[in-house]
């Protein structure tokens, strides 16, 4: 479904991923993981054209996405959910799910039955949402693009448990009865690696560990090692 290879991407003349290569196949959930910092929103933002590419290829769906503007990406299966949520605020939650309407499974009967708190404030404006509302809303909304892949940036981040709670049991649904395709980019690593199927490690750039992620989870003493000494050891090696 996807590949990158060697793609070196940033902001301006700023590099933050450097020769980072990574592939996916159809309906694998992804969690990206790593230190802050390390280029996990880059990578992200490169796939929907909001981070220059300066080299390398991104292949999604056996298409070059370079050739496709950023608008233009949505057309071709991807959904970004980004840190910042960027709902209408001026918009009803209805009003916010219907303008990204595209034909597919994900329908607004189906977004509700995910999100049953989005059902009872419907007619609530954007602006007048909690965090935790607006996080959903706009997962909501991006499903109502009916994306090939998903991409989640930190959804979890500052939310009271309650909501988190929700919001993984709704990702969990999309990941195992749904089958859909998703990369997480995620802080708190045993979450994420328990909604997941696979992970990636970041680091400085590159991807530097990819393991499955049940098995990862048994070992998270080792995936600190890579989180915060591996990594920066294998960058040191000449």
């Amino acid at each position: 479904m996807l590949v990158l290879e060697d793609i070196v991407a940033g902001y301006g003349e700023a590099v933050v991923l450097d020769r980072c290569s990574l592939s996916m196949g159809h309906g694998e959930s992804l969690a990206l993981l790593g230190r802050n910092g390390v280029g996990k929103s880059t990578l992200l933002a490169a796939l929907m054209g909001q981070a220059r590419l300066i080299s390398g290829a991104i292949r999604f769906m056996g298409v070059d996405l370079a050739a496709i503007a950023p608008h233009g990406r949505v057309g071709a299966g991807l959904g970004w959910v980004p840190q910042e949520r960027e709902i209408f605020s001026t918009l009803t939650v209805e009003e916010n799910l219907a303008v990204t309407a595209r034909p597919g499974k994900w329908s607004l009967a189906r977004v509700y039955a995910l999100f049953p708190r989005l059902r009872e404030r419907r007619a609530s404006w954007g602006n007048e949402l909690s965090g935790g509302e607006q996080q959903m809303l706009a997962i909501g909304r991006a499903l109502m693009l009916n994306p090939r892949l998903l991409l989640l940036d930190e959804p979890l981040e500052g939310l009271a448990p309650v909501l988190v709670e929700e919001l993984e049991a709704a990702v969990e649904m999309m990941v195992r009865e749904e089958g859909q395709a998703l990369i997480l980019v995620e802080q708190h690593v045993e979450q994420a690696l328990q909604l997941t199927g696979r992970c990636a490690v970041l680091d400085r750039g590159r991807i530097v560990h990819m393991a499955d992620s049940r098995r990862q989870l048994t070992d998270v003493a080792a995936l600190d090692e890579w989180i915060s000494v591996r990594a920066g050891k294998e960058r040191e090696k000449p």
